[in-house]
């Protein structure tokens, strides 16, 4: 509560400093200083308040969703978790995009730093699902047409960066493309076709400009909210160990 307290303080003097009248300041006497450590005593009255709730939270945050028999790693440029979940996003777009837009998703990327951490073999808790998406990211579906999904092509060849994709094929030789595909197929110039991914990558997030040439849809959906329910409908997981990056002669 102490820190609480010293916050305030601080807070009440930035809004003093923000006012625009004339001070003077005056009798000003250096004081004790106080250090900010862990010999400052807990306030027993507030944690006493909050332990229920804490107990609750607890309680539900260890409960288990799911199980692997394998450590999910983001290691490689096609990582089986983020295979998975990119696998998990397009799922879930495309049910949304089936029932709000009468259409199919098409493809969908996630970006590789928005993974924050692993899951290592065995029963998968609420609270791991939080550590591996802490952030408060939205699906969004991105309508784009062929000819500008080469954005998204080159901008693989240009990084070589293994953010997660999903019915997607990407091949470079020393850099350079050399094979294209969206769900098995050719990309048509003319077709229109539905991406999904992150609020933070559709807004340019890691440098995907190319997202700029399509119209941004926003699904309401977090992402954290939708691998939560996956993973409970899988009771347990097996990820796919496909090539979906194949990056030859990447340095």
């Amino acid at each position: 509560m102490q820190n609480k307290f010293l916050l305030l303080g601080i807070a009440l003097l930035s809004l003093t400093a923000c006012k625009t009248t004339s001070l003077q300041v005056a009798n000003v006497q250096t004081q004790k200083n106080i250090s900010i450590n862990k010999e400052l005593k807990d306030d027993e009255g507030f944690a006493k308040f909050i332990e229920p709730y804490t107990l609750k939270l607890n309680k539900e945050m260890n409960q288990k969703i799911s199980y692997t028999n394998v450590d999910l790693t983001k290691e490689g440029d096609n990582s089986n978790l983020g295979n998975l979940l990119a696998d998990y996003t397009f799922d879930g777009a495309d049910v949304w995009v089936k029932a709000n837009l009468n259409k199919n998703v098409d493809a969908a990327l996630i970006n590789i730093g928005g993974i924050r951490t692993t899951i290592g073999k065995g029963d998968i808790l609420l609270k791991n699902v939080f550590e591996v998406m802490p952030f408060e990211n939205e699906v969004i579906i991105v309508k784009m047409k062929g000819s500008d999904v080469q954005g998204l092509f080159d901008y693989y060849a240009k990084t070589q960066v293994n953010n997660p994709v999903s019915h997607l094929y990407i091949e470079t030789n020393n850099g350079q493309l050399t094979k294209t595909l969206i769900n098995g197929k050719v990309v048509n110039p003319t077709q229109d076709y539905y991406i999904a991914t992150s609020d933070y990558l559709a807004l340019g997030g890691d440098n995907m400009k190319f997202f700029s040439k399509g119209e941004s849809i926003p699904t309401g959906i977090k992402l954290r909210d939708l691998f939560i329910d996956y993973f409970k409908k899988n009771t347990e997981i097996n990820p796919k160990e496909d090539i979906r990056l194949n990056f030859i002669g990447k340095k």
